[in-house]
């Protein structure tokens, strides 16, 4: 399998995350010297530690999404590793953090990197809120709709890989929700799109389906190649 990333994209969050930390923290030192310094001035002391705290709040969120180990992209690879070399895993596009290229199709890889217990009934996700999640509550991702990013990404993903094909031409795209947190418990009940973890994913490829003609592989290949040329 030929893995794909964009490290450019990967370098743009880490700084994000690491900016937005030192940023906070050093708004807080300084509403810490103000009020030692112009005592009179606490309202701007005040001012300053609220924004302080909530910069190194979003900091360690971008962190925690972004830059903890291990991260999705290791998980997946892991996990893909086996798979022909006519799979190409595409990590951090405009369409999509996770694109798998098969002989067959596309993969949409809708990864949550969460521990807890998570459920999907009646059309709703849920999380069940434990102690430690109340407390990690401002500076972790949330679970938020996977389904709604899934049918997001198929959108404009189906519209950018049509260009250049014959209108009409039916594009293969699926989707997979994979949590890849080892301490994440998931049910659900009649998902709209399967939901794996991480070490039972490399069971649910490739891609099921009629092989694609060569031509139209190639297609796919260049326009996904181009995804992360441009953002390079």
């Amino acid at each position: 399998m030929k893995t794909i990333i964009d490290r450019a994209a990967m370098r743009r969050r880490a700084s994000l995350a690491h900016t937005a930390s030192l940023g906070g923290l050093l708004i807080l030192l300084g509403s810490v010297a103000l009020n030692l310094w112009k005592p009179e001035m606490t309202w701007l002391s005040g001012i300053m530690l609220f924004a302080g705290g909530a910069g190194a709040m979003a900091g360690i969120y971008f962190a925690n999404r972004w830059v903890r180990k291990p991260r999705p992209e290791d998980i997946l690879d892991k996990a893909l590793k086996g798979l022909s070399d006519q799979h190409r895993l595409y990590h951090y596009t405009r369409y999509g953090d996770h694109l798998l290229l098969t002989p067959n199709g596309i993969v949409i890889l809708e990864t949550i990197n969460l521990e807890g217990q998570f459920s999907y009934q009646n059309g709703h996700w849920k999380q069940k809120m434990s102690m430690g999640r109340a407390l990690r509550f401002f500076v972790e991702e949330r679970l938020g709709d996977p389904n709604r990013r899934i049918q997001e990404h198929t959108g404009i993903l189906q519209e950018y890989l049509a260009e250049g094909l014959p209108s009409g031409t039916q594009i293969p795209i699926q989707a997979l929700v994979i949590f890849t947190h080892p301490m994440a418990e998931v049910k659900v009940e009649q998902p709209p799109f399967s939901v794996i973890t991480a070490e039972k994913l490399s069971k649910k490829v490739p891609h099921p389906g009629s092989k694609l003609p060569p031509e139209i592989y190639q297609h796919y290949k260049s326009r996904l190649d181009e995804l992360i040329n441009l953002a390079a």
